[in-house]
């Protein structure tokens, strides 16, 4: 299945969809701020926070457009390879930290058919945490060329929302945007028996560009 072509020219950078409801409240606030700043030392005061969250928020909802490499598997997700481990039915776990740094839309590491998008309650433990396998979190499923493709969303100890951008029955292409986790958080893939795994623990990871499996 040949990757969707994007209107944004290579390299331009866009807002995360489902940023709405902590960048405008923030932006808002620094802007009336420093509208009032001249006339009010308590508008001065809170001009400077204000502006610099503003600005933070910005940073961390950027959504910039990527080019997708091609292989069979990329990553989802930018972040840190935390770990890679085997399961029991014959499957590798890659686990990406994502880092409240990282930009936090993540991208198909696969094309094929959404057949699953499962929202699970749970606590909110640090990311790099083994507990936070029992966080709140997102399940997703991807009929491909490989078969079943698992991928996880899981929401850290800021992490409170996961925002899937589509629903099951959609058709995605390789590295097409298809969720958003506020603040810092993981995403694991689960690799199917007999991929091999190209990249290795405290890699870093480009979500759309960096290649997971090797031939």
């Amino acid at each position: 299945m040949p990757h969707s072509q994007t209107s944004a020219p290579r390299g331009s950078v866009r807002l995360a969809r489902g940023a709405s409801p902590w960048l405008l409240p923030t932006v808002a606030t620094a802007a009336l701020s420093l509208a009032r700043a001249r006339h009010s030392r308590r508008a001065a005061a809170i001009a400077v926070p204000a502006t610099a969250l503003a600005a933070g928020m910005l940073w961390f909802f950027r959504d910039p457009e990527r080019e997708i490499t091609q292989g069979r598997v990329i990553s989802p997700a930018d972040g840190v390879v935390q770990s890679i481990m085997p399961w029991k039915d014959g499957r590798t776990r890659v686990a990406i930290f994502m880092s409240p740094l990282n930009v936090h839309v993540n991208r198909a590491p696969l094309a094929g058919t959404v057949t699953s998008v499962e929202h699970i309650p749970g606590g909110f433990v640090p990311a790099f945490n083994k507990e936070s396998e029992n966080n709140e979190r997102v399940v997703w499923h991807f009929d491909t060329e490989l078969g079943d493709i698992e991928m996880v969303q899981i929401a850290g100890a800021v992490a409170r929302r996961i925002v899937p951008y589509v629903p099951q029955g959609t058709k995605v292409e390789q590295g097409d945007r298809i969720g958003l986790i506020r603040f810092g958080s993981r995403v694991d893939i689960y690799l199917p028996e007999g991929v091999e795994v190209a990249v290795e623990v405290g890699q870093t990871t480009t979500a759309g560009v960096t290649r997971i499996d090797r031939d």
